[in-house]
């Protein structure tokens, strides 16, 4: 009961449009049109499934999946977190990172504040668009778990969102091992100070950094529970630590610390490090700007546990830009304080102290009291921005809080990482885009842990732990990251330039040029870092796309790449319609009467081959019978033809009409096929094998299709083999429409090579080319490249010699070949026939004959009355020429083209409403008859289709 009355109808509802997967797709409790539009049958069990329950007649779910209460023996719910814990939190820890800490202060010493901010700002840019792109993607429809992959393949594509999934995780698991390492490092320092190294500095950081990625693993694989607790934990601790770095910079500073570089604010050291002061080979501005990158790449992290988010197309967009706007004004707030408080070079020792103005003291620490110019001159401080990484540490209040941020950013980083690079792999693997990874695609427990894919982290980060060399894999990172934030915004630039219908974001900050100038950036940057890692990047990102576009995966997520492909359709084919015809661009394009496709495969190879990669190909079926009982059939064989024809590689389109019979329905095809430019201009069908034996009406339609292809302006195309072209008698998996595209394909003379034979050509009549055109453009294919083409053109006997010459000078789409002084032609069809073939003519028409009398036009149109294929005696004398014509060119046909790979002959035409079927039926069968290889008979519509003219 809806609106206060009965009715099958319901009201729009949720659930319909959860799992919607194509067009005509419905959903489970909604009718279908048959259940609306037709008589509804009496079925309460069919009514109980359709008809809404009152108590929900609002169309709205009681409970969505993720709020359904528990209920006994149900599956305990999974772990969900809200924006601020799940997204900014997460975010937040994952972009400040080993650079705040360790390299920040560094960096200001090396670019000057100035550049710096330039620096933060430029990374920022990139990671703000791309935010927005992100955050339109997530608000794109319903999101799952896959992190960026899912939110990027579920609404542009698996083309795009499999390169980008890939190279994301990839980039995820090296930045374990930069985030790693960036702890490793700084415990090795401490370790250094206190003289208690394990081995050496370099192999106590890949000692130190393999056991700490094993402990990280440890905390991954217990449960994303815990490693949200971790992270909240980390949190703090960062909080704090910054909080005392503050607080440090305004207490007066100790002798120690000045010692080593810090002198509280001051304007003339803000002054000194405002400009850059390059040193070592890393002393460039993107040499910097390659180390710094990566310490903005974590705004992923939150939409890379999607799964795990109770609202993502909230928590996304909200988490991931607080945590950029928040983390950016630390990053410019650490660079300022700590380059108007610190000098660049110190030695850390108190004896270099000297009186304010003493003489050989250069530098700004000499106005404080400290000398500092002798290591400053042989490069050999210890301390000072550009020298100690752990400047913050030395500024802090209390530096042991600042060692405690720097393992909190830096495990709380690496955590993150090592749980979005699995859970976005794994849900790579589960598609099975790529081939030989599925294995990794398996969950376990209530989260669907990727433990295979934690696993296959690890084992990753370990391999760059062992590099022990942050400066090294940080810009190995951003070349990374960088080629992923151009492909998330330009992924998004594409849908929306495409129209794409299921690119449809709610996010209301999105722009589409926006999104085009973060992709541009991204790849310029990629360039000006390091050129030739871009370069192998591109290429990396371009094969795995190829891989994609080529395998062509069994998924259909509503491609962008689709949308983009229909507008680039439409977009030509109305642009055809502006464009005039000229006969240098006639294409025979063909609707071929296929029936079935699988029914005659020979028909489709033969148009399917010389129209590949050249003009347009429809299969068309008619089913003829009531159009309630064929529209079913038509509706669940229709994309197993389609499949049928992709799986034999053959490049056309099918499609059906339902009518009362084979001649109407030909007739709708003929005048509504095709669009604009890109209609068909032949029609090409099967030869009517034992006519003689078929019902009269089925021979009159089929006399009468070629008769309505003329009428509609449309040339013809015949095609007999010796053994016929139905092989439906031998086609069973045709009565179940799933199985057509997975029948086994039946083998075709038009599927081999065939070698050095000859393609004959029997161009009687001028029919404007056509007759020419078709077998020439068979032979310029590879399988009939070596065939020898001969044309045979008709003409008088006693001007043989004359026609000969005339026809040389034909302009013919192929070069002719060399032909001997005084080249044998075949004896002309005046000659006589052969009797026996006369009276066997004779025998096949007798049949149909009236045997009148040669009584008057209206005597004859009596007794035809019903009958219309009958012959009259008047017609079989008047049209003996003719037929005694067609007896001798068969003869001539036997005698020269007997070994032929083709025979192509100009398709004679019967004069409508003086020609009866049958005797043109006739005429066909003695022409063609007896010929073991495949014959064409083709008639162009008498305009031209070849020129030798250049305009």
């Amino acid at each position: 009961r809806t609106f206060g009355y009965n009715t099958v109808d319901v009201v729009p509802a949720y659930e319909h449009y959860a799992n919607t997967k194509g067009v005509g797709d419905a959903g489970k409790a909604r009718p279908s049109l048959a259940d609306l539009h037709s008589i509804l049958k009496p079925d309460p069990g069919h009514l109980q499934v359709l008809v809404s329950d009152p108590q929900h007649s609002n169309g709205l779910p009681e409970a969505g999946p993720e709020e359904a209460t528990g209920e006994p023996g149900k599956a305990p719910e999974p772990v969900r977190f809200g924006w601020v814990k799940g997204v900014m939190i997460r975010c937040m820890l994952n972009i400040w990172g080993v650079i705040l800490y360790l390299r920040l202060p560094w960096i200001t010493a090396q670019a000057g504040i100035a550049l710096t901010w330039l620096i933060i700002l430029m990374s920022v840019t990139v990671t703000t668009i791309t935010g927005l792109s992100i955050s339109a993607i997530s608000t794109n429809g319903k999101v799952k778990s896959g992190g960026t992959y899912f939110l990027i393949s579920r609404s542009l594509g698996p083309e795009l969102g499999g390169s980008i999934g890939l190279i994301f995780a990839f980039a995820n698991a090296v930045a374990v091992a930069m985030h790693t390492v960036g702890f490793a490092e700084t415990v090795r320092d401490l370790l250094q100070e206190h003289n208690s190294l394990i081995v050496d500095p370099t192999n106590d950081i890949r000692i130190i950094g393999v056991v700490t990625v094993t402990v990280l693993l440890g905390i991954s694989l217990a449960g994303m529970e815990w490693e949200a607790k971790a992270q909240i934990l980390f949190f703090l601790v960062i909080l704090v630590s910054f909080i005392n770095y503050l607080v440090g910079t305004v207490i007066p500073a100790t002798t120690e610390k000045q010692a080593k570089g810090f002198f509280s604010y001051r304007a003339d050291i803000f002054a000194q490090n405002f400009v850059p002061n390059w040193r070592g080979p890393e002393g460039s501005f993107f040499g910097l700007f390659s180390i710094f990158f990566p310490s903005a790449t974590g705004i992923l992290a939150g939409a890379n546990i999607s799964g795990d988010l109770k609202d993502p197309a909230v928590a996304i967009p909200k988490g991931t830009l607080m945590a950029i706007f928040w983390t950016t004004v630390s990053y410019l707030v650490l660079s300022a304080t700590i380059g108007a408080c610190v000098v660049r070079d110190a030695s850390g020792s108190l004896n270099d102290s000297v009186a304010v103005g003493s003489p050989d003291c250069e530098g700004l620490a000499c106005g404080y009291g400290w000398n500092f110019t002798a290591c400053a001159q042989r490069q050999s401080c210890r301390y000072g921005l550009s020298n100690y990484y752990q400047s913050m540490s030395m500024v802090s209040g209390f530096g042991p809080l600042i060692t405690a941020g720097i393992f909190g950013a830096t495990l709380s980083s690496a955590l993150a990482c090592l749980v979005s690079a699995p859970k976005v792999f794994q849900c790579l693997c589960r598609d099975q885009l790529y081939p030989l990874i599925g294995f990794f695609g398996k969950g376990y427990g209530k989260n669907s842990e990727p433990i295979r894919g934690y696993m296959l982290t690890y084992v990753i980060a370990v391999g760059f732990i062992l590099i022990a060399e942050l400066n090294a894999i940080a810009p190995i990172i951003s070349n990374f990251f960088l080629c992923s934030y151009a492909l998330i915004n330009f992924s998004c630039f594409h849908a929306s330039i495409t129209n794409s219908p299921g690119w449809r974001p709610s996010f209301r900050y999105y722009s589409k040029w926006a999104a085009l100038f973060g992709a541009a950036v991204s790849v310029v940057i990629m360039l000006l870092l390091t050129w030739w890692a871009a370069l192998i990047a591109f290429g990396i990102v371009i094969f795995l796309l190829g891989y994609v576009l080529y395998k062509k995966p069994d998924v259909n997520w509503g491609s962008s790449m689709q949308a983009s492909s229909y507008n680039m359709a439409l977009n030509y084919s109305v642009g055809l319609s502006e464009v005039d015809e000229h006969i240098k661009n006639y294409r025979p394009q063909c609707l071929v009467l296929t029936g079935p496709p699988n029914f005659r495969p020979a028909l489709v190879d033969f148009v399917g081959t010389f129209t590949k990669n050249l003009s347009l190909m429809l299969c068309g079926n008619v089913l003829i019978g009531p159009r309630k009982q064929k529209m079913p059939e038509s509706r669940l064989t229709a994309h197993g033809h389609t499949k049928w024809l992709t799986k034999r590689k053959i490049k056309a389109f099918y499609t059906d009409v339902v009518a009362e019979d084979l001649r109407s329905g030909v007739q709708m095809l003929i005048q509504a096929a095709g669009l604009g430019k890109m209609r068909p201009n032949i029609l090409v069908l099967g030869y009517k094998r034992n006519w003689w034996k078929a019902s009269p009406q089925s021979l009159e339609d089929y006399v009468g299709i070629l008769h309505d292809a003329f009428d509609f302006k449309y040339g013809v195309c015949l095609m007999r083999m010796k053994d016929g072209l139905n092989v439906s008698r031998v086609m069973q998996a045709h009565a179940d429409p799933a199985a057509l595209a997975s029948e086994q394909q039946a083998s075709t003379i038009f599927q081999s090579e065939q070698g050095k034979k000859t393609i004959d050509i029997y161009w009687l009549f001028d029919d404007g080319g056509l007759t020419l055109l078709i077998p020439y453009l068979l032979g310029r294919k590879k399988r009939w490249g070596k065939c020898k083409i001969r044309v045979f053109v008709g003409g008088q006997i006693n001007r043989m010699d004359e026609e000969r010459k005339a026809a040389v000078t034909i302009p013919l789409p192929f070069p002719p070949h060399p032909a001997p002084s005084n080249p044998p032609g075949p004896p002309g069809p005046a000659l006589a026939a052969c009797p026996c073939s006369v009276k066997r003519f004779d025998d096949l028409i007798a049949p149909f004959r009236l045997n009148d009398g040669f009584k008057d036009e209206a005597a004859v149109n009596e007794m035809r009355q019903g009958c219309p294929w009958k012959i009259s005696d008047e017609e079989v004398d008047k049209n003996r020429a003719k037929s005694l014509r067609q007896v001798r060119l068969n003869e001539i046909l036997l005698d020269y083209s007997r070994d032929a790979a083709l025979i192509a002959i100009t398709l004679p035409i019967g004069r409508k409403g003086r020609c009866p079927s049958s005797l043109y039926m006739a005429w066909l069968e003695t022409l063609s008859r007896d010929l073991r290889p495949p014959i064409i008979l083709t008639r162009g519509n008498q305009e031209n289709v070849l020129t030798f003219y250049c305009q």
